[in-house]
Parts: C-alpha cells; structure tokens; sequence
C-alpha cells in the first residue's frame, strides 16, 4: 500500500508548501524586496528550466529579455507592485536554455503586519501556445482578407446577427455602386427594391 502524507502534525505554512511545490503549470516563487529569488517550485523548474539550487539567490531580471532588462522593466514592474499592491502584465521571457517564451506574470507586494514590505509573490504561467494560436489566427485573417480584397468579379461582404455590412469588398463596390464608407454600417436591405422589402424578403 503506498505511503500516505499525513497531514495532522504539519503547520499551515508545510501544508502550504506541499501545495505550491506540486503545481506544474505556473511557476510560483517568492522574491526578497530587492527582487531576489527567495523559493522555487516545480513549475518554475518545468518550464524555466533551472533547478532550485541554480536560482535561488540570484535575481528574477535574468529571466527578461535584454531588451525588457534595457528599459528597466523588472524594477519598473517591482516598483508597481511595492507602491499598488500588485503588477500584472504580459511579455516575453527567457528560459535558461536562451529560447523565448510567452508568459502573463503576477506580481503581489507581500507586507508585514506593520505594513512592512518583505517581499513579492511572484506567479507566472506560460501562455506561449495561446499566444501562438492568436498570432496563427491573425495571420490567416489577414490571408483571408487580401484574397476577399483582390476579388473584383464578385460582391463578397459580410452582416453582423442585425443584417448591418460589416466590410466590403471592391467587387461589392464595382457591381452595386457603394463604396466602403457609405455603405459598412447600413442594413442590407438597402439592396432590395422596395417591394421585396415590403414582403420582408430581406
């Protein structure tokens, strides 16, 4: 039978750590004030690549870009989150490997009951496939748009759930007479004779 944890005889604080050492998806990690690594689970170690040992003590900039690192973005985001309680952002971040990475980052000013700042909570997931799916969606908008735009023997526009032109297209413009600007935004109705509209053929 395998072993059980027991739990009765451990503190809040190991009960704690027990649950931030098992999460894999986000890399959970405490910061001292001056934004050193102070704790290190295993989704810092999944997917930033280093061990505990390797990081502990060293400071969290090593993981911005030199770009990020030139314009002062980790002390900027430390600042943030010391004088509002909180910074959150999203950007581009380096696994010890050197490859680039998405993340959306959290991080929370951590204060004493004085109101003493001691440190950061720092929680950071990966969102590089997200990001990934966003730009391969952009992109093949952007395809589909030029070919409906390069498309001139035929009107291909599309209505918002209302009816209303959405967008239009040059062959829309050269065969019912309507450019863009006087017609995105108007009910396609427009195009019918009025006694269809009066049927409700639209």
């Amino acid at each position: 039978m395998a072993d059980r944890i027991d739990f009765t005889f451990q503190t809040d604080e190991q009960r704690f750590q027990l649950l931030v050492n098992s999460v894999t998806d986000y890399a959970i990690y405490m910061l001292d004030p001056d934004g050193r690594i102070a704790t290190w689970n295993a989704g810092a170690q999944r997917f930033k690549g280093y061990e505990a040992d390797e990081i502990i003590g060293q400071h969290f900039s090593r993981f911005f870009t030199p770009e990020d690192v030139a314009e002062g973005l980790p002390g900027k985001a430390l600042e943030i989150a010391a004088r509002e309680g909180r910074f959150e952002s999203e950007g581009r971040r380096l696994r010890k490997d050197g490859s680039r990475f998405w993340v959306h980052a959290i991080i929370d000013a951590i204060r004493s009951d004085t109101g003493d700042l001691i440190g950061f909570a720092k929680i950071t997931r990966d969102v590089t496939e997200r990001r990934e799916a966003e730009r391969e969606l952009y992109e093949s908008e952007q395809r589909f748009r030029m070919l409906v735009q390069g498309v001139r023997d035929y009107a291909i526009y599309m209505l918002d759930t209302e009816g209303r032109v959405t967008n239009w297209n040059p062959g829309a413009e050269a065969i019912k007479g309507y450019t863009a600007d006087e017609i995105v935004g108007r009910h396609f109705s427009l195009f019918y004779t009025e006694e269809d509209r009066a049927r409700g053929e639209p």
